[in-house]
């Protein structure tokens, strides 16, 4: 997956179909004058259709779709032009309440269900989902803004392979059994532990879903699931291919505002978990929310991470050089807003000059533009509050001294997409003291400083409140174990950065999150152990 993914990034390097000139990206309109009709059917060829959509689309609960109970909506804006396509369900606790009723119900059965039948749910999820692959990748696209390489190469690609590696995974598993002594047998089974509440990000919609739903339903729990408020929609149209593959009520969506929605879902009584990615903040309340009634919650919160950049990456012109200098610019991907982000850039001095300008002119060459559009690089930020926090912060780069190297302010494409909300990929050079090299951006933000010793690197990379990825390239084989050992981070790519495998744990240390996703380790987080302590001795203890 990963390769294919870096194969294309390659391929849109040379498909300059966005025509840079004085640092503007032109429409197609200017490709029509410049080069008449014949280039322009050509450049309207790598654009992906915009789906239809519906009018509103309503909660998804016990296998159909069912209006909020008020009866109202709310307006769903896409990123990619700033205007209103559709309307999403705005709940409130009462819906909620009939979502946990209806999964409660669902569990008494599905809770019940041999591995093997689970197992073939989810491949059929995941056959489902791989038979519309492009249709999915474009909704999402437009719910979320994130260019439509991504979304087919990565966001629903490894959607699939979750349903299917979790499918796979419960299949093999095994109860144990130890006899302790000769009359006596100790026998531990998991049991799943009922309904779960998730609820999900706005930075990969459906990615951060699948990540918590297969798990979940492999284990035997049922699940009411929140979507962001900001990316409502693309979950919904899965809910329309998928829905009627599960019984009713093990996997129902409620939309809404997490404000009013969160607590209620987490201090349900019928809940028995809770499950949430997003901020340190949020997670916080959660995890609170939580302990109202003493139930477990996996938390995977912010980031500020770590990308280390030793001097023997250098040692050679060569293929790897070239592989490292792409680590560095994929603080890019997904316009930045991810949470293991690298946005943290740190490279030894020796080599800065050399690396640096590298990185500038490949940060230089991202193409931006329409994110249906096959060879855009970079989309627009989910939503016009995230655009404005990203450019307070770039604001507030400028203010703290840093240098700025390249970008710093908007990008206005023009055009269909003068709504959007597009920023310009951007590089400071600073302290790691600065705000902006302490804080959570989400945006294609990336702090730059230097360190001249490998203990100062480490130093560096761990003087931040976060944990929850890291980056180390190096030639040398000590560097390459001992580093990572070194950093605070439960998750540290070595030598590439941001894969996502399903069978690679995933969580943070500090106050990046508890807990773990993805692997098969994931399943212990939705279940829980009966122990079985079996005497086969019948005569007593004899102290009464």
């Amino acid at each position: 997956m990963i390769n294919e993914y870096s194969k294309s990034l390659k391929k849109a390097k040379v498909k300059f179909l966005c025509y840079k000139m004085n640092e503007k990206c032109y429409s197609v309109s200017f490709y029509e004058a410049k080069f008449g009709v014949n280039q322009k059917k050509n450049i309207m060829s790598t654009l992906v259709k915009r789906p239809e959509f519906k009018a509103k689309y309503d909660n998804y609960i016990g296998g159909k779709f069912t209006a909020p109970i008020t009866g109202e909506y709310f307006d769903v804006v896409s990123p990619i032009d700033g205007k209103v396509f559709t309307k999403a369900a705005h709940s409130g606790k009462a819906d909620l309440e009939l979502a946990v009723d209806t999964a409660y119900e669902a569990f008494k059965t599905w809770g019940k269900t041999s591995v093997t039948e689970r197992s073939i749910l989810l491949n059929k999820i995941a056959q489902k989902i791989e038979d519309n692959l492009e249709y999915i990748a474009a909704v999402e696209t437009v719910d979320n803004g994130k260019p439509i390489r991504e979304t087919l190469a990565a966001d629903i690609p490894l959607a699939i392979d979750h349903f299917r590696y979790f499918a796979g995974v419960i299949r093999a598993e095994e109860s144990s059994i130890a006899e302790l002594d000769s009359q006596t047998v100790s026998i531990a089974l998991s049991e799943p532990l009922g309904v779960v509440a998730q609820i999900i990000p706005w930075n990969f919609p459906i990615l951060m879903a699948v990540w918590k739903i297969a798990p979940a339903l492999a284990a035997g729990n049922t699940i009411v699931l929140k979507p962001a408020e900001s990316t409502p929609i693309s979950i919904m149209v899965l809910m329309e291919l998928i829905g009627d593959i599960l019984p009713p009520g093990v996997l129902n969506i409620v939309n809404g505002f997490g404000a009013e929605l969160g607590r209620p879902l987490v201090t349900n009584k019928k809940v028995s978990k809770a499950a949430f990615t997003g901020s340190t903040t949020t997670g916080r309340l959660v995890m609170q929310y939580a302990t109202e009634n003493i139930i477990p919650v996996t938390l995977e919160l912010g980031g500020k991470s770590p990308n280390i950049f030793f001097p023997s990456i250098a040692d050679h012109d060569d293929d790897f050089f070239d592989k490292a200098v792409e680590g560095a610019v994929l603080f890019a991907l997904n316009q930045g807003e991810i949470c293991t982000c690298p946005s943290r850039l740190l490279i030894h001095e020796d080599i800065y000059d050399k690396f640096i300008k590298k990185v500038i002119e490949r940060t230089e060459a991202i193409i931006a533009g329409n994110p249906l559009d096959k060879s855009t690089m970079i989309g627009a930020q989910t939503s016009i509050v995230q655009k404005e926090k990203i450019m307070s912060y770039i604001k507030l780069g400028k203010e703290e001294g840093a240098e700025l190297l390249t970008g710093g302010d908007e990008n206005k494409l023009g055009g269909d997409l003068e709504g959007g909300y597009y920023i310009k990929p951007t590089l400071f050079k600073g302290n790691n003291k600065m705000r902006i090299f302490q804080e959570e951006i989400f945006g294609p933000v990336l702090a730059v400083t230097t360190f001249k010793t490998t203990e100062e690197a480490i130093e560096i990379a761990n003087d931040t409140m976060y944990g929850l990825g890291a980056g180390v390239w190096t030639r040398d084989a000590h560097e390459i174990y001992q580093v990572p050992r070194a950093i605070q981070s439960g998750r540290v790519w070595i030598n590439q950065y941001h894969s996502y495998p399903a069978g690679a744990p995933f969580g943070g240390y500090k106050q990046s999150g508890i807990g773990r996703e993805n692997h098969k380790m994931m399943l212990s987080q939705y279940r829980q152990t009966k122990n079985m302590l079996i005497s086969y001795d019948k005569k007593k203890l004899g102290f009464f």
